[in-house]
């Protein structure tokens, strides 16, 4: 079973519409070739060596990734540059390469946050900032828990229900205060605090905290953090939009979930805190 690259391509851009990535993102299509035809998909974060190695392996005909290979301009992509490298190899195999970045981390209903909200158990989540015109799309989420929770136990749930990694859950907060509302907000989420504040949460869940907005936030708003790694919380979105691919395309194509771990952090020194 088969079906074109672009029948594929037009299949993702109808969950994850263009329109809603940022000016300054590079989503799309990357390499190949839209009238050949795909057997297999793989899904990633990341377009990086190791991934490209099991993309080779499998015998995959289309790599879709989070994170984008190019956010700037190039003017070539020679073979002995990392990133010009993966395409010359990319391209070697028969395979294409797109990106969904931020528009889906925007996407209704099918998107990178959905799905964060979803592995934790949030129920009827809405955007922390809605985009476009539908109410449903939008950076961030923000739903309640089945029932409230001290916050050690949330922050064991989320160690719990997302991958681990060298950075496990930070944490800042009452460690018994109760939780109900949770905002997240999938990769770097630092500009969406207030918001998260502004909607009522208890505790607010993202990527990339940096100390002195923590530390000052810490001293005026009564909203706990729990800070976890940039690929923990992407990795959701895999399985999901995979299984909707598969659906989308009447199971016509074999779609699957890259095993390589691609957070760059791979070991700590030291005591936990």
């Amino acid at each position: 079973m088969a079906v074109l690259l672009g029948e594929v391509l037009d299949a993702l851009d109808a969950r994850y519409d263009p329109a809603l990535a940022e000016s300054w993102d590079a989503v799309g299509l990357v390499c190949g070739d839209r009238d050949e035809p795909v057997r297999r998909v793989l899904f990633a974060v990341d377009p990086t060596a190791d991934v490209v190695d099991e993309v080779v392996e499998t015998g995959a005909d289309l790599l879709v990734t989070h994170h984008p290979l190019f956010l700037t301009p190039v003017h070539g992509i020679p073979a002995h540059d990392p990133k010009g490298r993966l395409v010359h190899r990319l391209v070697r195999a028969g395979a294409a390469l797109f990106v969904a970045h931020t528009n889906a981390d925007r996407a209704p209903g099918c998107g990178v946050n959905d799905a964060l909200a979803a592995v934790l158990g949030l129920t009827d989540p809405v955007p922390l900032e809605p985009a476009g015109s539908d109410p449903r799309a939008g950076l961030g989420r923000v739903g309640r828990l089945p029932s409230a929770v001290p916050l050690r136990e949330f922050a064991a749930l989320a160690a719990d229900s997302l991958p681990a990694t060298v950075g496990g859950v930070r944490v800042a907060g009452d460690p018994d205060g109760m939780v109900r509302t949770v905002a997240v907000c999938g990769g770097s989420g630092g500009s969406l605090m207030d918001a998260a504040a502004a909607a009522g949460a208890d505790v607010f869940l993202t990527s990339d905290l940096k100390h002195h907005p923590v530390s000052e936030w810490q001293q005026s708003v009564r909203v706990a953090l729990c800070d976890v790694a940039h690929f923990a919380t992407e990795w959701p979105w895999l399985p999901a939009a995979s299984d909707l691919l598969g659906r989308d395309l009447s199971g016509e194509v074999e779609v699957s979930v890259s095993r390589r771990r691609t957070d760059p952090w791979t070991w700590r020194a030291g005591q936990d805190g």
